[in-house]
């Protein structure tokens, strides 16, 4: 059988969606031969949380598209070779390097362009667009030498991209040529909470006034920017956020139908005006006339148009505009008729200025829900969403819907089954239901692979898990709440058992509470809790099979099979001394060195047989185990305070070095990390960390719960103008209720949210001993200060110890002859030329010699 060739243009989001559709259907791998067009160098990659790029999100990490999928249906993806024309009549694509493609069906996800306000200087040394990870890099290497940074654009991706400065320890400055914030989604109430928690965070809102031009000096590069209210704004980083436009110019060029204000024009089956094109995401306009600008409507386009190609019935007649996200730490939601254009329509409202939170939500005249807008805490969104787009009557009346959760808001049992809950995928309740009650699913995960909720943007897994509890309950069977298949418990459950029984060894726990012989979910919780709790080496006896690979060896296992070496350095302070001996044990070992943002110096490359040698040198000089391999905490970063700066109020540097040193070792569900800034520039960026410390001139402000990764979060403020006395007993019992009632591997963000209660419940229990347990939690914080004992030292002490760090277990002595570690400082940079002209390359290993490279 001939195959049919389809030919995509375009391998975003929409792109991979419809790839992943598409090849779904019945005998679509067998009728068609795809070939994927992508004009970026990557495959497709997650735009929605691409902020968290900065806070050290990989590209890797970020992709949707495993190299797996490409291979398993035998995808031809073409990288950096987009397509610059289309022939119609002879149904060819031709790409960039001058490939011709034929194609029997051609679908265009060519996705938007950021709309850059075509202004005087606008294309200036300096000014960047925030769309890309290129875009992105070129941002944080214009940022390391610029001082002021402004974004043109105060809707989502401005706000982001505002963030992103600030994070970067810009000035940072935001233009909105509307009247408020986020013109779009939010109402006058709304925008003026949102502007008022932004500024708090140190950024500068200039709402109502336009970019006139961007000055430059005699270098070309940015030097100020005129404003249409007459402001003229020192600035040497500007990022264009001010919207996009559809990518329609292939199609404009080769005929095809285009709205009058841009986009593909499409029928409900994203079909355009040619019958063998279609046309999906932000460059289409569809049927309704719309262009859509968010990845739900685009997914949804993307099945349409994968169903039409296969014999389906899709259609795609609009898409939820509904958004969430949390902007600067400030959660931001809006959903259906947000601005109550609605003829009859009514407001409920409910602000409370001193927490910056804003509610609204537009009624019918009906009584039926018709949109919202939420600034501040948007914990209802998942609810009110799918109950205003389901026209469902209101379970409770409107004024309780706004009421926090705690107070008593309705929460899934709310809504009807048609109701859908995940926008993303259009995802029903009813369809959720169905995979617990007739496909089988027993967890959120088995629902997330089954329906794909919760997949996309994320807001629905709340709800979704709500949902997933609540049929569980119903049909008859139990919530599996326990560890793993061996343990029925939670981990605060096993944690209160091990610790009032004084348990202290695996092989206990699991006789007397657990069943089979555990796994690999299970022995690192209960190793970490019996670390948490005891004083004992952690490798000694059973409790060395118990740790993963980077505790077995008290090093980070990397990607190559080789290790990374990480001593303490507390609060980035360190003596030339030190830094020579780390020089040279680098130098010595051929090892790769990184000075990290948590202000410490990793060495890579290190087999496992060298490890011993090269912590003996550091333990001899000083140096004691910096815990980068354990589910501790890793640092407490530091600005240099009020010793150096001009602007510090406390000495940070002094606090970090006694709060690193009083809790390093601590074993804990996640991996923890903190700050201290001497003053509200925040430099050390405090408020990005599980807790963070900021000088103020009468204290210390404490705040807890922030985190980076895919989901960045500010952290909360616990308590504020502390004495050292209490900020450090305050930080101990947050640590400590924290290691007794959290989850496996649930940092501090989740963990607050989860908590019933919240961020109060939390501040009555460590600073108003409403539960009554702070003796237990100041008692168990002295303990762990008390016993602790660096791991390294004490694994030198000892020969029998050292002896487990052999590279081949079978090779216990000398290293076998015929192994070649190649140094990671000859693979990190290309061949390059030396003397006499010959070039220098990594030494390749002839014969049967086996090769190791080490990184």
């Amino acid at each position: 059988m001939v195959k049919k060739d389809l030919v995509l243009i375009g391998h975003g989001m929409v792109g991979q969606r419809f790839l992943e559709a598409f090849l779904a259907q019945d005998g679509a791998a067998w009728d068609w031969r795809v070939t994927v067009l992508a004009e970026e160098p990557r495959p497709a990659y997650d735009r929605v949380h691409l902020t968290s790029w900065f806070s050290g999100t990989s590209a890797e990490e970020l992709s949707l598209c495993p190299a797996s999928f490409i291979d398993e249906h035998g995808i031809d993806l073409r990288l950096g070779d987009p397509a610059v024309a289309v022939d119609r009549d002879r149904r060819t694509v031709t790409t960039r390097s001058g490939q011709l493609l034929p194609y029997d069906a051609l679908v265009l996800a060519t996705g938007s362009y950021p709309f850059v306000p075509p202004v005087p200087g606008h294309d200036a040394r300096g000014c960047h667009v925030y769309r890309t990870i290129e875009d992105l890099a070129g941002i944080k290497e214009a940022a390391a030498t610029a001082r002021v940074g402004a974004v043109v654009g105060g809707g989502l991706l401005g706000l982001e991209a505002a963030g992103a400065l600030r994070a970067m320890e810009l000035e940072t400055h935001v233009v909105e040529f509307a009247p408020r914030l986020m013109a779009i989604q939010v109402d006058d109430g709304g925008g003026a909470v949102l502007r008022r928690k932004i500024e708090e965070l140190g950024v500068i809102v200039h709402t109502g006034a336009g970019t006139q031009a961007v000055d430059v000096d005699d270098d070309g590069a940015v030097r100020t920017m005129q404003l249409s209210d007459g402001t003229e704004l020192a600035a040497d980083l500007v990022v264009f956020s001010a919207g996009v436009r559809p990518r329609d110019q292939l199609a404009r060029d080769c005929g095809l139908s285009v709205g009058e204000r841009g986009g593909i024009t499409v029928d409900e089956r994203c079909r355009t005006s040619d019958p063998h094109i279609w046309a999906i995401g932000e460059c289409a306009q569809a049927a309704d006339g719309r262009v859509y600008g968010l990845v739900g409507p685009g997914y949804a386009m993307a099945e349409a148009a994968a169903l039409d190609l296969t014999g389906g019935a899709g259609s795609f007649t609009g898409g939820d505009t509904s958004t969430k996200l949390k902007l600067l730490g400030v959660d931001v939601a809006s959903f259906g008729d947000a601005h109550g254009t609605t003829h009859g329509a009514l407001d409920v409202l409910y602000t409370d200025s001193r927490a910056g939170v804003y509610k609204k939500l537009v009624i019918g005249a009906d009584g039926a829900l018709l949109g919202g807008v939420l600034v501040g805490d948007a914990d209802a969104y998942s609810v009110l969403r799918p109950l205003a787009a389901s026209g469902a009557e209101l379970p409770a009346p409107p004024e309780q819907l706004l009421l926090p959760a705690s107070v008593g808001a309705p929460g899934a049992g709310a809504l009807p089954d048609e109701a859908v809950v995940c926008s993303c995928h259009n995802v029903s309740k009813a369809a959720i239901r169905a995979a617990v009650g007739e496909q089988g699913c027993t967890s959120v995960p088995e629902v997330k692979k089954c329906t794909k909720a919760g997949t996309g943007c994320g807001s629905c897994v709340k709800l979704m898990t709500g949902i997933v509890e609540e049929e569980l309950a119903a049909s008859g069977v139990e919530v599996a709440r326990g560890i793993c298949e061996h343990f029925t418990r939670t981990r605060a459950e096993l944690y209160e058992i091990i610790r009032a029984k004084g348990i202290t060894s695996f092989s206990r726990v699991l006789d007397e509470h657990g069943t089979g012989e555990g796994c690999d979910l299970c022995k690192p919780v209960v190793a970490s809790i019996l670390a948490s709790l005891g004083s004992t080496y952690v490798l000694d006896g059973e409790q060395a099979g118990l740790q993963d690979t980077n505790d077995h060896f008290l090093a980070n296992l990397q990607r190559n099979g080789s290790y990374s070496v990480v001593p303490r350095i507390p609060g980035g302070e360190i003596t030339p001394d030190g830094l020579i001996t780390i020089g040279r044990i680098a130098r010595d070992f051929g090892l790769y060195t990184k000075i990290t943002g948590g202000q410490r110096i990793d060495m890579f490359g290190a087999s496992v047989d060298q490890l011993p040698l090269i912590w003996q040198r550091l333990v001899d000089a000083g140096f004691e185990s910096g815990h980068a391999y354990g589910k501790a905490l890793r640092t407490v970063k530091s600005c240099v305070g009020q010793t150096w700066c001009r602007y510090g109020v406390q000495d940070s540097v002094a606090l970090a070095i006694e709060l690193e040193l009083r809790y390093r070792g601590l074993r804990s569900p996640h991996k923890l990390k903190a700050a201290v800034s001497g003053c509200a520039r925040e430099c050390a960026e405090a408020q990005s960390k599980d807790f963070g410390v900021i000088a103020t001139a009468e204290g210390w402000n404490l705040y807890v719960g922030g985190n980076g990764g895919m989901t960045p979060r500010h952290a909360d403020l616990l308590a504020a103008d502390l004495d050292r006395e209490s900020l450090i007993r305050t930080i101990d019992r947050f640590l400590m209720f924290y290691i007794r009632t959290a989850d496996r591997l649930e940092r501090t963000a989740p963990w607050i949210e989860r908590l019933e209660g919240g961020l109060d419940h939390l501040r009555s229990v460590v600073l108003d001993d409403s539960l009554g347990i702070c003796d237990d939690l100041d008692e168990l914080m002295a303990r762990h200060v008390g016993t602790y004992q660096d791991e390294w030292a004490t694994t030198l002490a000892d020969p029998d110890r050292v002896r487990r760090f052999v590279s081949f277990v079978n090779a216990p002595g000398v290293p076998d002859p015929t192994v070649r570690f190649v140094s990671e400082r000859d693979q990190i940079r290309p061949a390059r030329p030396a003397e006499g002209g010959r070039t220098l390359a990594p030494a390749l290993v002839a014969g049967p010699e086996l090769e190791v490279r080490t990184r």
